[in-house]
């Protein structure tokens, strides 16, 4: 058996009309198919709006949005213009349908944060349009076989024709034009390519074309079909462009400030890449860094591919100056603050046992001295503490060589007394 046999697909493939029947079948929403799509909708807002992944590839799994835009495909394909003119009307509803439950719901949620999920939608590129491109091939290929397996499922998920219909709805909710916008933006494009490949396959495998009446007006069509792929394409091919740039700086600017943005008696509090602006600030805190040291650092950019980027170094507080209203600054003003009050509690509590360690000292100095025979005096305020009251006291222990006489006894008590400036004292004699 030749190697290149295995690739071809005659044997399986499905009855013509069986699979134009069964296309035109899925094309219309109404009844149950539009039943499913609302909640397909529902499913993935939610998805989106707790940032969940496994609930957004279930609503993907759910939604009947590939009917009709395989219809589209499918229509240009064979020149059939009542299957093309019903996949249209059917695709519109759907995802007019779709945007405006999209977007009821998310004026009535309680979350509007734009979670990754969401903001993954909003900036479609390059690859956005390989992806919708090979999920159409796959797709139509599956439906086109008898071997149909679990492709079509496979492909639901792939081309991501809900999410990006649900941001958009997100983004009228919120009245982000920019992520309404970026999301219906990516959802044309899936639908563009889906049908291009429909198109394509099916012309491939020779689908029976249905010839028009005028040889004008099919040529006009095709005209159409590929100003619209166009049209779509080369913005693509931009933004795919621009995001492997992006890519590539960031990556870069990572490198250049782990390996060669190192001060030895400084460290870095915050590192900003804009990779739009090809900006570098990094804010340092510690020693100050002379201006040198600084320009030597730039020198360096070049040897990471980083010609023509700004790289702007603050010290200390410099960052937080200029940044006076910012929620950030803000933070990491307070933070310091309270750091700064940690600090300064501890010190007085190191101030406090250094003082009592040495007041201890003096005072065992100064007995000694009037009882020669005094070998040691521990002596430590304490805590003391009743059902009803907690009060503040002096605890001493004094060890002698010989016994301590009761009259002696209250003259050293009372003169810890006035020593310790205190009422409160209790000491006991070994």
């Amino acid at each position: 058996m030749n190697f290149l046999d295995n690739f071809k697909l005659k044997g399986e493939k499905e009855d013509f009309q069986t699979v134009i029947s069964n296309i035109d079948k899925g094309v219309v929403f109404t009844g149950t198919n539009l039943w499913i799509l609302v909640f397909a909708i529902f499913i993935a807002s939610l998805g989106l709006n707790v940032n969940s992944t496994a609930v957004i590839i279930g609503a993907m799994l759910v939604s009947p949005l590939m009917g009709p835009i395989m219809g589209l495909g499918l229509g240009m394909a064979i020149n059939d213009l009542t299957l093309l003119r019903k996949s249209l009307s059917n695709y519109l509803f759907a995802a007019g349908i779709g945007l405006a439950t999209s977007t009821i719901y998310f004026l009535l949620s309680p979350i509007n944060d734009a979670h990754s999920e969401i903001l993954a939608r909003t900036s479609p590129n390059i690859y956005d349009v390989l992806i919708a491109w090979f999920g159409g091939l796959a797709g139509i290929l599956a439906t086109s076989s008898k071997q149909k397996g679990n492709v079509i499922p496979g492909v639901a998920i792939a081309t991501a024709l809900m999410p990006p219909l649900c941001t958009a709805g997100y983004g009228l909710a919120t009245l982000n034009f920019n992520y309404f916008f970026g999301a219906f933006y990516l959802f044309l494009i899936n639908t563009v390519f889906i049908a291009l490949a429909t198109l394509v396959t099916a012309r491939f495998l020779k689908f029976p074309f249905k010839h028009l009446l005028k040889e004008e007006d099919e040529k006009k069509a095709q005209r159409i079909v590929w100003i619209v792929v166009l049209i779509t394409l080369l913005p693509s091919i931009y933004f795919g462009y621009d995001i492997v740039q992006r890519n590539k700086f960031e990556i870069n600017s990572n490198n250049f400030v782990e390996y060669e943005a190192i001060f030895p008696n400084d460290f870095l509090l915050k590192k900003n890449i804009d990779a739009k602006n090809r900006t570098i600030t990094l804010t340092y805190g510690g020693q100050f860094i002379e201006e040198k040291e600084i320009q030597s650092l730039k020198s360096k950019l070049k040897g990471y591919n980083l010609d023509n980027t700004t790289l702007e170094i603050r010290q200390g507080f410099a960052y937080l100056q200029d940044n006076k209203d910012n929620d950030e600054s803000n933070q990491l003003t307070l933070a310091l603050n309270t750091k700064e009050k940690q600090i300064q509690t501890l010190r007085r509590r190191l101030d406090s046992l250094d003082s009592q360690k040495q007041l201890s000292k003096q005072i065992y100095d100064e007995l000694k001295a009037q009882y020669p025979p005094i070998q040691s005096c521990v002596l430590q305020p304490a805590i003391s503490n009743t059902d009803t009251t907690q009060n503040s006291l002096w605890v001493s222990v004094i060890t002698s060589k010989s016994r301590i006489v009761k009259k002696e006894r209250f003259k050293i008590e009372q003169w810890l007394k006035v020593r310790l400036k205190t009422n409160s004292l209790l000491v006991y004699f070994n």
